[in-house]
């Protein structure tokens, strides 16, 4: 008989049976508020008609139409569509299954564009698990280890982590874009470096934002080297944190854009933008694969495009983040750390939010945070961790959760904390 591999950890204990906007339904029929929207995927909520629809007619169609053997319209449709909302610049796309595919082609345009070798990455970054992505993923040692030697060529400087240092975000701010510099004056030279590798909000390393001081900073210095700035959207992109890219939040401006999750509303389906003249320097036969651009997720991605749109999703996360922060942070106020743990911080942007606990002596409480999840679980209300000690709890409704829906989630969530810290 055969089974999952013993090394896949389920986050919850539900057994899904099928999934309606923001609730997942086991086999038992109980609902259970999923604010995890398949970390951060389901970005239409599970099974919108419109995208249901879209799906079903597709597959009736033409299910796989491998596209550098032939053209299939939906994928044309879809790069037409992305190019309305794409940052200014960024007209040419190359499409492939997941998050760590599009990291890998992200890394591999930037090196052949340049002809430099080395890649600058930033503390708690997650870019995926494979070799070259993994190289690139300093989140936690898990997704980095019992394999290496990884790839050569990654440098790492800090991200502006204020809470994590202890300071404000001027001094974080300040202090990472100085070690930066001492990077590229120390361990890359920016002749040798093709590009900065940077997620606009910390995912997996705890949802940290970034902000507007840091990010102008790495494009100043990119600018100033011929460095390329790849901004890592997967997760923060398509709506996400309230606005459509995350690093608009921050006057970003990337030279090559790297797209999952959301994009398709489940479905596996990723990207990496650029501009033209940036696309055109990839070498013959570098970009391709089997199942990249299928024909049924371009389908559902086109139609996850029309229902944002439609229903101002991304409108709509800007409004229901500012109410999910703010009761986060009511219910962090209630459970400070002091004799014991507590919740020591809590941020996010839009529909990303974590909140994240210590010991009483400040220091990442993984055990805690774990224990508050299982008992939100048990409530019905389905989160994840994330932090290199898996110290913060994040939130990632789908984008049509509504106004009661966040209210009874921070019903939830309320219980589950005073429940752990009494």
């Amino acid at each position: 008989m055969a089974t999952l591999s013993p090394v896949l950890k389920q986050a919850t204990p539900v057994l899904a049976a099928r999934g309606e906007g923001v609730y997942v339904y086991d086999e038992a029929g109980r609902a259970h508020l999923d604010f995890t929207a398949g970390i951060g995927v389901t970005s239409t909520g599970h099974c919108h008609p419109r995208v249901v629809e879209a799906a079903q007619r597709q597959v009736a169609t033409l299910v796989h139409g491998q596209y550098t053997t032939v053209m299939h319209r939906p994928l044309l449709t879809l790069t037409e569509r992305l190019g309305e909302v794409l940052p200014a610049g960024l007209d040419s796309l190359f499409y492939v299954n997941s998050g760590s595919e599009a990291v890998e082609a992200a890394m591999r345009l930037a090196r052949q564009a340049t002809g430099r070798p080395n890649i600058v990455v930033f503390q708690g970054s997650f870019h995926g698990r494979t070799i070259g992505a993994a190289s690139l993923t300093t989140s936690a040692s898990k997704y980095r280890s019992g394999f290496g030697p990884l790839m050569p060529g990654v440098a790492i400087a800090p991200f502006p982590d204020a809470f994590h240092y202890g300071w404000d975000e001027e001094t974080a701010t300040r202090f990472a874009l100085r070690e930066l510099d001492q990077v590229l004056a120390t361990v890359s030279a920016p002749a040798d470096t093709a590009a900065f590798f940077v997620e606009p909000v910390l995912g997996e390393g705890g949802y940290v934002p970034a902000n507007t001081t840091f990010l102008r900073g790495l494009r100043e210095r990119a600018d100033r080297h011929g460095i390329l700035l790849v901004l890592d959207e997967v997760q923060t992109g398509f709506g996400r944190t309230g606005m459509f890219w995350g690093h608009e939040h921050f006057a970003g401006r990337p030279d090559i854009v790297v797209t999952a999750k959301g994009l398709a509303s489940g479905f596996p389906l990723s990207a990496i933008a650029a501009p033209t003249a940036l696309m055109e320097k990839a070498w013959p036969g570098s970009q391709g694969g089997t199942y990249g651009g299928n024909a049924v997720a371009c389908a559902a991605a086109i139609a996850t495009l029309d229902v944002i749109q439609d229903e101002k999703l991304v409108e709509n996360a800007a409004e229901r983040g500012k109410e999910l922060l703010a009761g986060l942070r009511e219910v962090a106020a209630r459970h400070a750390p002091g004799s014991g743990p507590g919740i020591g911080d809590v941020r996010g942007l839009g529909l990303m939010a974590g909140s994240e606990f210590v010991t009483a002596e400040g220091e990442p409480d993984g055990a805690t945070a774990s224990r508050v999840q299982a008992a939100a679980s048990r409530r019905g209300l389905l989160l994840l961790t994330c932090g290199a000690q898996g110290q913060v709890v994040r939130m990632i409704p789908p984008l049509v959760v509504t106004a009661d829906q966040v209210r009874e989630g921070l019903g939830l969530w309320a219980e589950a904390v005073a429940e752990t810290l009494p």
